[in-house]
């Protein structure tokens, strides 16, 4: 039976686990490999890894880094960064990763995704779009950290990729970006009448509560959250966690009447 899925995002920059408000102030927070265990430790679903400066500065993933995050995760891993080609793709797959997220190159040629999709299979290809609000309420996609705004228009580009036949899309709400004040529903609920494929949402979660109204009310669906596993309390003091044992059986339980 499918279910919802709680998924830890976590951001690298430097070989650093760091965290962004609105995809800007990257905070520093520790080492990607000793949250990687702590996650193993917490039984997470499945955990995002995304380099957020390997596009930016044009840099090939870093495969080393990949392998051991790779060989020290117990749980499905989906990495993203810097991916520009079916082999290099295959090549992480090869490493012990589940899944590939392609975000920039998939927006400029989402062709591509058909070439790497020969090479790991649709299931193992995640495309991520940042988007954000404009000040009439449409949502316009951007990518490079925020940095470049995209004239595709996010609905029509979203059924292309279904239609396209990739495994997962992962929508990321840079306005709601480590601000930990619940995810944009009215932004999802666009989303999941526009596609049937697998959807994760990111950017917002601040309580396991504002991840059961999530799933409650767009049922199976990927839940994911980046301040939420790496800071506790009110002063954001840096503390790598996941959901108690008690908010994911009430998780688990929701998303089991919902199907």
């Amino acid at each position: 039976m499918l279910r919802s899925r709680v998924i830890p995002c976590l951001l690298i920059q430097n070989k650093g686990l760091v965290k962004t408000v609105k995809f800007k102030s990257p905070k520093y927070v520790g080492d990607p490999i000793n949250a990687v265990k702590i996650f193993n430790e917490k039984e997470a679903d499945e955990l995002i890894i995304l380099d957020i400066d390997a596009t930016v500065n044009s840099k090939e993933p870093d495969y080393k880094m990949i392998e051991y995050l790779a060989n020290e995760s117990r749980m499905p891993l989906c990495y993203g960064g810097g991916v520009k080609t079916p082999e290099q793709a295959k090549r992480i797959i090869k490493l012990g990763v589940e899944k590939v997220a392609f975000s920039s190159e998939a927006i400029l040629n989402p062709a591509f995704l058909m070439d790497v999709a020969k090479q790991i299979g649709r299931q193992s290809i995640v495309v991520v779009l940042d988007v954000k609000k404009t000040m009439f309420g449409s949502y316009e996609i951007y990518s490079h950290n925020a940095k470049r705004k995209i004239k595709r228009k996010l609905f029509d580009f979203v059924i292309e990729l279904e239609k396209i036949g990739i495994g997962e899309l992962v929508i990321n709400s840079i306005d709601n970006d480590g601000v930990m004040q619940g995810y944009d529903l009215a932004l999802v609920n666009k989303v999941r009448n526009c596609i049937n494929i697998p959807l994760t949402v990111l950017g917002g979660a601040g309580s396991s509560s504002d991840i059961i109204k999530l799933i409650e009310t767009h049922k199976v669906i990927g839940a994911a959250a980046g301040s939420l596993f790496v800071f506790k309390g009110k002063y954001k003091a840096v503390l790598i966690n996941y959901l108690s044992k008690q908010a994911l059986s009430h998780i688990n339980q929701v998303s089991k009447n919902l199907t």
